[in-house]
């Protein structure tokens, strides 16, 4: 069994994915492949992977490379952790729309750093998607890259390759009110449609009782959502009830107004209504929300480095425990045959009937050895739906304007995005000008000829 991972070399994520990949029986023996374009980190990652190894005894074949095609030779399994331009582009995404009156708190979904951000990795990840139809067409294509619903779409709406978009939120969500309801997170099972990152919840059994009941009645017992605005406090140990509404403050007000839960982590949620981060709540201070901006990014990558050194040195033992992360799961079930319902993103047949067809949706989906299939068929609450349906048109136009290069697109897109496009239009406009002006190193496809993006 091969499995490469293409950003290989990434400190956040790669010692996640080692750990889970390894400790997995079905993957062995594994041949692990981590190619990246920073030869020094994928080195790292590989030495680290050779200790995870030797300690789980999991006999693998580790190696570092950063030739992409020979990284994805014969491969049966892709996964992909990029950040095209890193920290840098990041930091524009981030920073001009702050000078225009837009705050945001991730930047990597939606909005104008969500949209920036679409724009550079969909050329990428479809070159990926293209090397492998060449190489190993018959492997998968895991994607944990954001925006991820955009990039998992341009790849099904222009290769052949069988993409899958995984994230952790849902289950971050289930696993923190299992804890506070001190209930095992087995009997916590949602039912779900929407997008990446704004998962709605339409449904939730806790061990038979209606779960959607539970959290309105858990909202009760501390007093109701408007004596807990502003959030004032960090979530003590054990993690209470009480914890469990704060930290979910934006995704319980949602089901109050709209019958329905999003089931991501506020800071995420936050962007894709256009009331949480205004100068009025202190750009979603009084949410409990707070803004990441790129100094905290750079301090978390230098955290992770220390950690991977720490145990290439030989201080600390290297993570062998299962990360939450689907990546393994997912692969195993492909492998095996043993059948598992989880929330992933894949194109739209049927189970969000009122979203667009072939759009990426992200829903619980049944993971076997015939593949992935989505579980459910689900209606959204009317609301909610007009909602979702903004974002999900919004997402097609940029994947349209980065295949195509089409900055007109690109600028229909933000304009239609309810936080990219909120302010005025003359002002929206300037910010998208500077948006791509100060990423363009990143944005080929706007500066080639007609006859060039269609190569």
């Amino acid at each position: 069994m091969k499995v490469t991972i293409i950003g290989g070399g990434s400190y956040q994520w790669s010692p996640k994915l080692i750990g889970d990949l390894l400790a997995t029986p079905s993957l062995r023996p594994l041949e692990l492949v981590l190619e990246d374009i920073d030869a020094s980190a994928a080195e790292a990652m590989a030495a680290y992977a050779r200790l995870v190894d030797q300690k789980l005894g999991s006999k693998a074949k580790v190696s570092a490379t950063t030739d992409q095609r020979r990284a994805l030779e014969d491969a049966d399994y892709v996964v992909v952790t990029i950040s095209t331009g890193g920290f840098a582009s990041m930091a524009v995404d981030l920073d001009v729309p702050a000078r225009h009156g837009i705050r945001q708190s991730v930047g990597d979904s939606v909005g104008p750093g969500g949209i920036n951000r679409a724009l550079r990795n969909i050329p990428v990840l479809v070159s990926i998607a293209r090397d492998m139809e060449e190489w190993c067409s018959d492997g998968w294509l895991l994607n944990i890259t954001n925006p991820m619903t955009c990039l998992t779409r341009a790849v099904c709406k222009e290769t052949s390759v069988r993409c899958v978009g995984l994230c952790h939120e849902v289950g971050n969500f289930c696993m923190d009110l299992a804890i506070a309801l001190g209930v095992p997170h087995t009997v916590v099972n949602p039912t779900v449609a929407g997008v990446n990152h704004f998962p709605v919840v339409c449904a939730l059994d806790i061990a038979g009782d209606d779960g959607l009941q539970v959290l309105t009645s858990m909202v009760e017992e501390q007093g109701g959502l408007g004596l807990l605005l502003p959030v004032d406090d960090e979530p003590a140990e054990p993690f209470s009830r009480l914890d469990f509404v704060k930290r979910h403050v934006v995704a319980l007000s949602l089901l109050d107004r709209f019958g329905a839960l999003p089931a991501a982590g506020d800071r995420h949620l936050a962007e894709f209504v256009p009331w949480i981060l205004t100068e009025s709540s202190r750009w979603g201070e009084s949410w409990g929300v707070a803004l990441t901006p790129i100094s905290r990014r750079e301090e978390d990558q230098k955290r992770y480095e220390e950690e991977v050194n720490a145990v290439l040195s030989g201080i600390d033992e290297p993570q062998t425990w299962d990360s939450g992360e689907l990546v393994a799961p997912v692969i195993d079930s492909l492998i095996t045959g043993t059948r598992r319902d989880l929330p992933l993103n894949i194109a739209n047949r049927g189970q969000c009937p009122d979203l667009l067809e072939d759009a990426v949706v992200e829903s619980m989906c049944t993971v076997d050895g015939t593949g992935i299939h989505g579980r459910d068929k689900v209606r959204l609450p009317s609301g909610i739906s007009e909602l979702v349906r903004r974002h999900v048109a919004v997402q097609e136009l940029t994947v349209e304007a980065a295949l195509r290069g089409d900055e007109k697109l690109a600028r229909e897109a933000f304009l239609l995005d309810p936080l990219a496009g909120r302010g005025e239009l003359s002002e929206t406009e300037t910010m998208v000008e500077e948006l791509l002006e100060e990423t363009s190193e990143w944005l080929p496809q706007f500066t080639k000829t007609t006859e060039e993006v269609a190569r």
